[in-house]
């Protein structure tokens, strides 16, 4: 494939996946009732402002309430599950004990089996215990991220030189210390990866969320906007309304991809064995 259909291909493919992001962004702008009288793809009769407070005004602000249950569920869940990725990654690589293979073979079987699947299950076992409608209910299944630990496994593996945790145990160090002071800053790109997947995995659910929550006050974002837009397909909610707060639902994403980007380096061993 020569140079100029190569860059054709992926000049295609770019605007295929960025088309859908720019007409939110540009109908996000518009004031009610121009949405679909205007051009889709282009800005006229901007209020990107007035529909901001109209969305964090609509039913008495819950919005506000929509984000910060999407914060909590997503931050917590996302932290907690590369906690103890790394933990599990990081014993799968380096220690030897029975099972061991056996072990990263059902996590890889977990990996391949769609996460849907485990709603209902979930839903079951939850309502035995009474934690339907709390916030546990989204947040324990989120702690748990089987590609998280087959990513951090095999990161681990490749990054972490023996050499280097045997030097470390001559000179003293127990291995909680090993763990904490030499393992986890060099899968520190593995590890951001793992939490951005996750974080992102949680923010964009619906499914897991819609069957545990009925309290609209521990909803998240995501279920949130499907409610309002079943609202709106009656006449009573505003288009611009869900817009708007489409567009804002997808600022924390990207704003934790920028702040965690520069955590991407590599060659933190480089010299570390000679």
């Amino acid at each position: 494939m020569t140079r100029s259909a190569l860059f054709t291909v992926m000049a295609l493919a770019a605007a295929y996946f960025l088309l859908p992001v720019w007409w939110l962004v540009v109908t996000a702008t518009k004031r009610n009732g121009y949405l679909f009288n205007t051009n889709n793809l282009w800005f006229s009769h901007f209020d990107l402002l007035g529909n901001i407070r109209a969305v964090f005004s609509q039913d008495d602000g819950i919005y506000g309430r929509w984000l910060l249950n999407s914060l909590i569920y997503a931050v917590g869940g996302a932290a907690a599950a590369t906690a103890l990725a790394a933990m599990a990654g990081y014993a799968l690589s380096k220690y030897q004990f029975r099972g061991r293979e056996a072990i990263f073979n059902s996590i890889l079987g977990a990996v391949l089996i769609p996460a849907p699947l485990f709603a209902l299950p979930l839903y079951l076992m939850f309502s035995k215990v009474g934690l339907v409608d709390t916030y546990w209910a989204v947040l324990i299944p989120s702690t748990v991220s089987p590609f998280g630990v087959y990513l951090a496994r095999i990161y681990s593996t490749a990054a972490i030189p023996d050499e280097l945790i045997d030097a470390a145990r001559i000179d003293g160090a127990h291995d909680v210390r090993i763990f904490r002071t030499i393992a986890m800053p060099i899968m520190t790109p593995a590890l951001v990866t793992v939490f951005l997947f996750q974080f992102v995995t949680i923010w964009s659910n619906y499914l897991l969320p819609s069957l545990m929550l009925a309290n609209a006050n521990l909803q998240p974002v995501t279920e949130g906007l499907v409610n309002w837009q079943a609202i709106r397909g009656a006449a009573i909610l505003p288009y611009n309304v869900v817009i708007t707060g489409a567009l804002i639902s997808v600022v924390p994403i990207v704003a934790m991809f920028l702040c965690l980007q520069r955590f991407w380096r590599t060659g933190l061993t480089t010299g570390s064995v000679k």
